[in-house]
């Protein structure tokens, strides 16, 4: 997608030099910084520290990871589970993971980084052309509210399920892209999502650079906006789907899903089929839910009057935080999925129909 009118993806390898380079997306949108991963622990910091975050995206990282093992001749077993460690939720991870060690038990050890490299890339490019898959059947739903109303179509989304969580045209954003490609007006409202704030600092950097009109919002506010007929649809992205088409995404999609549904708000989850867990059943008991740092709610990072990134405590001294990245959507409040594949409901019968593609 657009970064300053320049087409730029989020991970590529530089064949001429044969680095893994990535951008580090702590410092967007105050800085676009490009950095290499040069070892598995710089993978496993950059999935963990969220240099790249998005379910997807997490799931190319970890399979350029195994190439980089595999090119300095380390263990592939544990290199895998060294990488799958770190980051619990996202089940791209160990999709990726595991297609790769499926994939090269026959292999000869000599062959294993050309054969690994050359999974990584295919995995890379098919994100890319699922993403712009499900940017095509989503756009069908957007023009179809822009048609029904002939005015801009007001659409809520929340965290980050762009092209920067993806390789290249993102999730949740991938049909607003497509639907702006296409000349439909479109009005975004863009939530916080804290505590990492993706949405102010990822998302409405994505649109801006793309001149699709958005409006910051923080993340109460979805809920009056429905009330007052401000929104005519949701998009989210999803970490990781259960077969039952409970969905797991960013901390707060719970409480949107509620408000869409008690204020008749369709609400669409963007869902490759790499994020669905075909062998959970029941995503309410049984995906973990990762906790991470309470820095993360305690501390606040923004631009100082100098134009200096800076992290600010926002808490009093001794405050106990808890951080819970995710929540869990019941599929019953799910209008549909959108998946590279077309459009589908959010249960067993049309999802397990996807596991045979």
């Amino acid at each position: 997608m657009l970064v300053q009118n320049k087409n730029l993806t989020t991970i590529w390898y530089e064949q001429n030099t044969d680095k893994i380079k990535i951008i580090d997306q702590r410092l967007i949108p105050f800085e676009l910084k490009i950095i290499e991963l040069n070892t598995v622990d710089d993978v496993c910091f950059a999935i963990k520290e969220m240099q790249v975050r998005g379910a997807p995206l997490i799931g190319v990282t970890a399979a350029y990871g195994m190439y980089i093992a595999a090119r300095e001749n380390i263990n592939l077993k544990k290199a895998s589970e060294k990488i799958n460690a770190t980051r619990p939720t996202a089940v791209n991870l160990s999709w990726a993971l595991n297609k790769i060690m499926n994939s090269i038990q026959d292999i000869k050890k000599a062959e294993l980084p050309f054969k690994i490299l050359k999974l990584a890339n295919q995995i890379r490019e098919d994100d890319i052309n699922n993403c712009h898959n499900i940017g095509k059947h989503g756009y069908e739903l957007i023009k179809e509210v822009y048609e029904k109303n002939n005015k801009p179509v007001n659409i809520l989304t929340h965290c980050n399920a762009g092209w920067l969580a993806t390789v290249d045209w993102g999730t949740a954003l991938a049909p607003i892209f497509v639907a702006h490609k296409n000349n439909i007006p479109i009005h975004v409202w863009v939530d916080e999502t804290r505590p990492r704030n993706q949405g102010f600092s990822l998302t409405s950097w994505e649109l801006l650079n793309e001149n699709i009109p958005n409006s910051l919002i923080v993340d109460n506010v979805g809920g009056h906006l429905m009330q007052n007929k401000k929104v005519d649809i949701c998009i989210t992205g999803t970490d990781r789907t259960a077969s039952n088409g409970d969905v797991c995404n960013k901390i707060g999609t719970y409480l949107k899903a509620l408000a869409a549904h008690d204020n008749n708000v369709p609400f669409y989850v963007s869902a490759p089929i790499s994020s669905i867990d075909f062998n959970i059943e029941n995503g309410i008991r049984d995906i973990p839910i990762e906790q991470r740092e309470s820095e993360e709610v305690s501390y606040i990072q923004g631009l100082d009057e100098n134009n200096i990134i800076k992290k600010v405590k926002i808490v009093p001294e001794g405050a106990q935080c808890s951080n819970y990245a995710f929540d869990v959507t019941p599929a019953k409040y799910i209008s549909k999925l959108i998946t590279e594949k077309g459009i589908i409901d959010a249960n067993l019968s049309s999802i397990s129909k996807l596991k045979k593609i």
